[in-house]
């Protein structure tokens, strides 16, 4: 299949008493009260945010909602608590007296040339390189691997702060042009244009307003996928709704596009649209909310062009691999929870024609590719990556041995190369690229990375332990070896359990100075997930979800009580659904941790669905219009159940472009703690300024928020940080 490419490119000292503020509607938005706290002389002074007399009926149950003037991001007044509240963290964070040696030593570590895995495209082979500390990674390209280069695209050079970023790209048949679409400051609206690959210059054509969007070319022009031109005051909150599949043609302005598919009927349905290798496919998927989709294919040969239904409806999941003429290759979930690989005729594409070619196993069935006339198939054993390798027919041929336990993105190249390029991390293996030859299965280094660090000083084992359920549930712990498993150990404990997404084993320059300085890492395998199939992932949803939470408190407990940490010593940290699994678990055992990092975090659980893509989450969390729903979205949403008692050390993270999970989520929820906290422990929001979900932030941008949170992290811990060098 020729897909687009997608740059993914996702964290002790004695207080003094805070008092309790009384907040009333007739007190200006941004009156300060006089109640001063401080942390070890760190002077710490709450703005007030006003209330307002707002309430909903949910089903016969009254819901105050006394901060949604905060939902309106443009509004002076949000604009005015933004500045204040980020000028209380930021005077806080400046004044922990080790922050600058965190950030020197993450300034020090990322210092060094990472290149990635090249593809081939026309005669020349592609990759990105970043020379260290660049903002954004370069795009280049060369005749041969290791030959002379040249620079096709450079980010940093779409705007001055390098906050404009790469969303994705993608290359015509004969490699002779690109499109790509670019973010500005993090939003997931994209601007698409297209380079003529022999001049290196930019066409005339430009396509606004994908979003959700691939590029995938045919012939003369590509496919994508947009919503209508957003009202200006609602361009980042606003609900996104009755997306279009378009085909552009090269050289015609974009009012001339043509309409593919779309539903009058179903504003929530969404279109992806992606080209088979040889183009004579169009594969469509229809999608309504972030689980299961419809498959339609169009015939690109054919006259008539009517779309083939292959599924129309929307209880699994589905992918076209390849075809061959009309027979298609389909990963599927369809009655397989770990998934299987199912030859499509095109002329009876009915399921119960389907033909197995690779069953289901015990193992998830993760990633499909063919490179060099086989299938190289990912498997996720135990949250570890496996790569198996099979004829077209579905012959096993032999497992590629990986470098060790860790993960891989899969094989990448054409299905007739003689060569394919696929990456290997782990937790304490910096990713390194691979060249692998197709016909004898044996591969060498490409690229290694550099870091400034060994990692055979460091250990990762994983752990099982039991949730509240019985559940036997893994997780990764990776620390320096030698160090005393006596409870005292600084500990960030990751989450995410959500949306079918597996964590697997990889390296994250950020985590290094805490294990450096004899901390420990720790990444959960949660319910919810997608590491042990669908039902894994069923398991953490809807009125299930409270599971998701069980796992991590037990993982929580299970650390201390095995003498890794410490509740004084214990940090949570996820992002996104990972923002509501720490914001649910910290209202709902909040002596269990000493921090708390909710990052970008859904934490509305009654209101999410009103922005932006929102709606789509339904099928792992149900909405609060529906009754059955609103009794357990009302139970842990995190908003809805901060108490009048003490919370752990709390920096809520968003950002002001932020147009996945709106920042108003967070500037609800800091809100509702700033006024409820009864604790010692400071509760503060840090607001990123031209930054979005995380997708695209800067280098200088990362390196600067991990500082401030580990050095929260630390500083509230009465931990201190030991400089490293190299």
């Amino acid at each position: 299949m020729r897909y687009s490419f997608i740059l993914l490119a996702f964290l002790g000292f004695t207080l003094l008493s805070c008092a309790k503020k009384t907040v009333t509607s007739t007190k200006p938005a941004m009156s300060i009260d006089e109640t001063k706290t401080t942390m070890n002389k760190i002077p710490l002074i709450y703005p007030t945010t006003k209330k307002d007399d707002i309430s909903d009926d949910y089903h016969g149950t009254t819901i105050a909602d006394p901060y949604r003037w905060l939902e309106d991001d443009n509004s002076p007044e949000t604009k005015a608590w933004v500045i204040a509240q980020n000028k209380v963290t930021n005077n806080y964070l400046s004044n922990i007296p080790f922050r600058d040696a965190i950030k020197d030593r993450l300034t020090e570590l990322w210092d060094f040339e990472k290149i990635g895995t090249p593809v081939k495209e026309g005669d020349y082979y592609y990759f990105f390189k970043n020379s260290g500390l660049q903002n954004q990674s370069v795009l280049y390209r060369s005749k041969e691997l290791g030959g002379e280069v040249e620079i096709v695209l450079d980010p940093n050079k779409l705007s001055d702060d390098g906050t404009s970023s790469l969303g994705g790209y993608s290359f015509n048949a004969d490699g002779t042009l690109m499109a790509y679409n670019v973010s500005e400051g993090g939003s997931d609206w994209r601007t698409a244009y297209v380079l003529d690959l022999k001049t290196l210059k930019l066409t005339d054509d430009k396509v606004n307003w994908l979003k959700f969007s691939g590029m995938s070319w045919q012939g003369d022009g590509f496919y994508y996928s947009r919503y209508p031109a957003p009202d200006e005051s609602q361009e980042l909150s606003g609900q996104n709704k009755f997306h279009k599949l378009y085909y552009h043609q090269l050289g015609t302005p974009q009012e001339s596009d043509v309409l593919i598919m779309e539903s009058k009927d179903h504003p929530a349905r969404n279109y992806y649209g992606s080209t088979t290798e040889d183009e004579q496919y169009l594969v469509i998927n229809v999608v309504e909310s972030t689980s299961g989709n419809a498959l339609y294919v169009i015939d690109n040969k054919s006259k008539r062009k009517n779309p083939i239904a292959v599924v129309e409806d929307f209880t699994a999941d589905h992918r076209v691999i390849d075809n061959d003429g009309a027979s298609l290759l389909l990963l599927t979930s369809y009655a397989c929870p770990n998934k299987r690989i199912v030859r499509v005729d095109l002329g009876n594409p009915s399921s119960e024609n389907w033909v197995n070619v690779i069953p289901e196993s015990k193992n998830t069935l993760d990633n499909v590719s063919i490179v060099g006339g086989k299938m190289f198939v990912k498997y996720i054993v135990n949250a570890q990556a496996q790569i198996k390798v099979y004829t077209l027919d579905g012959k096993y041929i032999q497992d590629l041995e990986l470098p060790g336990i860790g993960n891989t993105g899969g094989v990448s190249g054409k299905k007739k190369d003689s060569e394919g390029f696929f990456s290997f991390t782990s937790f304490t293996y910096p990713t390194t690229s691979f060249k692998l030859n197709t016909n004898t299965l044996t591969y060498e280094v490409y690229e290694r990375s550099d870091v400034a660090f060994n990692p055979d000083d460091f250990v990762t084992e994983q752990l099982w332990f039991s949730s509240k359920d019985g559940t036997r549930v893994p997780m990764f712990a990776t620390y320096k070896k030698g160090i005393k498993l006596d409870g005292s150990n600084p500990t960030l404990l990751y989450g995410y359990g959500g949306f079918d997404i597996s964590l697997l084993p990889g390296f994250n320059l950020t985590r290094l100075p805490l294990i450096e300085n004899g901390g420990i890492y720790v990444v959960a395998n949660l319910r919810g997930g997608g590491e042990f199939g669908s039902e894994w992932h069923k398991a953490g949803t809807l009125e299930r979800k409270q599971n998701v939470f069980d796992d991590f408190q037990a993982a929580a407990e299970f650390l201390i009580e095995k003498g890794y940490t410490s509740s004084d010593k214990l940090a949570i940290e996820g992002g996104s659904n990972g923002g509501l699994l720490v914001g649910a678990c910290m209202t709902q055992r909040p002596d269990l941790y000493a921090v708390a990092f909710p990052a970008v975090g859904v934490l509305d659980m009654l209101r999410y669905h009103e922005f932006t893509i929102g709606w789509a989450w339904a099928t792992d969390y149900g909405r609060s219009d529906d009754p059955e729903a609103f009794k357990y979205l009302i139970e842990y949403s995190p908003l809805h159940n901060v108490k009048e008692i003490a919370y752990p050390a709390t920096m809520v993270t968003t950002a002001d472009h932020d147009d996945r999970v709106v920042p108003a989520h967070s500037f609800k929820f800091i809100s509702e703690l700033q006024d409820k906290h009864k604790g010692e422990d400071p509760v503060l929001i840090r607001i990123e300024t031209s930054a979005g979900h995380g997708a695209g932030k800067p280098t200088d941008k990362v390196i600067q928020e991990t500082a401030d949170k580990l050095g929260f992290m630390l500083y509230n811990m009465n931990e201190t940080y030991t400089t490293k060098t190299k």
